[in-house]
């Protein structure tokens, strides 16, 4: 068996997910899981974890759900089929933050965990005043850069996405005065992921001012 995770758009309304279901099944695909990752204006994205018997029913599994009144198929990828569960592992990052242990070890983790837990291809913790990076993984885009995106889309809700690039997630440690960001190509963040990283970066605040 293969496993892809599929990210969808939806109807937010009953029986659309079931209607997904169905079509999966017609080409002999199995969900295994499920994560709602936003919703809104009357649309819902999810993202599942189907399970293949061949690599080459992708397409037909797409052609199938795309048949589906009002659903659209944003992203579809191949990971291994143990691959962690969102939920845990952002819980499990939530203990290494909190067992870290001392401050430069709390903002390496929150880099390098977010990192892989959100499947980005950078993070960086930076000072905002005066701009300053203090922990860079991947190829970060400058500190200037970065702390001028946080800086323009504060009045946003979290980075949102209006006006801004949707690859790019934003979080205030406020009372340490650093903020962290995070890059994705091709895979916009949705607003359960941000909510997510905003509450880790809560976290790491507090154990940086206690």
């Amino acid at each position: 068996m293969h496993t892809y995770l599929v990210r969808v758009w939806l109807p937010d309304r009953p029986g659309a997910l079931g209607q997904v279901a169905s079509r999966i099944g017609a080409v002999r695909g199995d969900v295994v899981g499920i994560e709602i990752l936003e919703r809104g204006a009357g649309r819902a994205i999810d993202e599942l974890v189907v399970a293949l018997p061949e690599r080459d029913l992708v397409d037909p599994l797409v052609a199938e759900i795309s048949q589906v009144d009002g659903v659209d198929v944003e992203d579809v990828r191949e990971v291994a089929a143990d691959r962690h569960d969102a939920g845990l592992a952002v819980l499990a990052t939530a203990v290494r933050l909190v067992e870290a242990p001392d401050t430069g070890a709390v903002v390496r983790t929150l880099c390098e965990e977010t990192l892989a837990d959100f499947e980005g291809d950078w993070a960086v913790a930076l000072r905002l005043e005066p701009v300053e990076a203090v922990v860079e993984v991947g190829a970060t885009p400058t500190a200037a850069w970065v702390a001028a995106f946080v800086v323009g889309s504060r009045h946003l809700d979290n980075g949102g996405t209006e006006g801004c690039p949707d690859d790019v997630a934003w979080a205030d440690l406020a009372a340490a005065g650093l903020a962290v960001a995070l890059g994705r190509r091709g895979r916009p963040f949705r607003w359960r992921e941000r909510r997510q990283l905003a509450s880790l970066a809560r976290i790491a605040d507090r154990r940086l001012t206690d």
